[in-house]
Order: C-alpha cells, then sequence, then structure tokens
C-alpha cells in the first residue's frame, strides 16, 4: 500500500475503474465479476453496499456487502455480511483484503449487526484461510456449495 486505503461509492465517474477490477485467472470460478455484481446491486437496492477500494486514486479492489437479507427466504434468519471480493490480480498479497473486510463491520455494526457472514469455495484454491485468519469460523452451513462462515463483531471494536 501506498497510502491509506479507503472505500468509494460506486459512481458514474469511477465506474470504468470498478468494471476495471479482475482477479487472478486461477481465482475465476470462485468469485463473480464485478459487472455482475454490480447488475445484482442494482436489482437488490436495499441489499446490496458494493464499493470500490481505493489506494490513493489508484483502484485496487471492489467489495460489495449484503445487508439484512432473509439467509432461508421465509424470514427466520436475517444475515448480514461480506458478498464479493475482488482484489485486482497485480494488487494482491499488499493487504487491501484484509483491509477491505476489516471496512465492513463498522457499517454492519452501524446498522445493528451483531455477526458478519461469509462464504467461500472450498478446496485448495478457494480463500478458506484467507477468511479463517480474519477470525471468520465456519458455522457448519452450506449455501450454495459453499462454506459459510460467521465473524461475531463484538469481539471487533
Amino acid at each position: 500500500m501506498t497510502t491509506a486505503p479507503r472505500l468509494e461509492v460506486i459512481t458514474p465517474q469511477n465506474l470504468d475503474a470498478a468494471l476495471g477490477i479482475a482477479v487472478r485467472p486461477d481465482q475465476e470460478h470462485a468469485v463473480s465479476p464485478v459487472v455482475n455484481s454490480l447488475a445484482e446491486a442494482y436489482v437488490h437496492p436495499g441489499t446490496a453496499w458494493p464499493r470500490l477500494i481505493l489506494d490513493g486514486d489508484r483502484p485496487v479492489g471492489f467489495l460489495m456487502a449484503f445487508l439484512d437479507i432473509d439467509w432461508h427466504g421465509d424470514g427466520s434468519v436475517i444475515r448480514s455480511g461480506l458478498w464479493r471480493l475482488n482484489i485486482a490480480a497485480r494488487e494482491q498479497g499488499r493487504g487491501y483484503g484484509r483491509f477491505a473486510v476489516g471496512a465492513v463491520p463498522a457499517e454492519l455494526r452501524r446498522r445493528g449487526a451483531g455477526r458478519m457472514y461469509v462464504t467461500w469455495h472450498p478446496g485448495p484454491t478457494g480463500p478458506e484461510r484467507f477468511y479463517l485468519g480474519l477470525g471468520f469460523r465456519a458455522n457448519g452451513e452450506t449455501s450454495g456449495g459453499q462454506t459459510v462462515g460467521a465473524l461475531d463483531l463484538a469481539d471487533r471494536g
């Protein structure tokens, strides 16, 4: 990182920069491209929270949180968490993913959430080690063939 990274709302002025974020080819199976995420954000405006990750003026990644979704579709479980994380291939390993995941809890807490959820593709090329290293714990559930992890926000200042 050259400066303190920050999150920015996606706007007409930075849309092309967001759309230009591409993960490594070996990661493409594990995360949707930014264009798909922004389309989902458009059709789920009340639950999607998309943000561009910038280091100075340089786009380095994209994240999208989900806010208060009906997890089972029956109103029994409402959850919030990290929906997508795309760090540009050439920017990986520099702390931007850690920064991005660490920035989401403040927004979730502001909205009253006590836990943060994430899903990941299992297997040796998936991000499981990354999320476990940030304190997420697999909760025994799966969603769409992905492992569900949870992070208790009460312990995260």
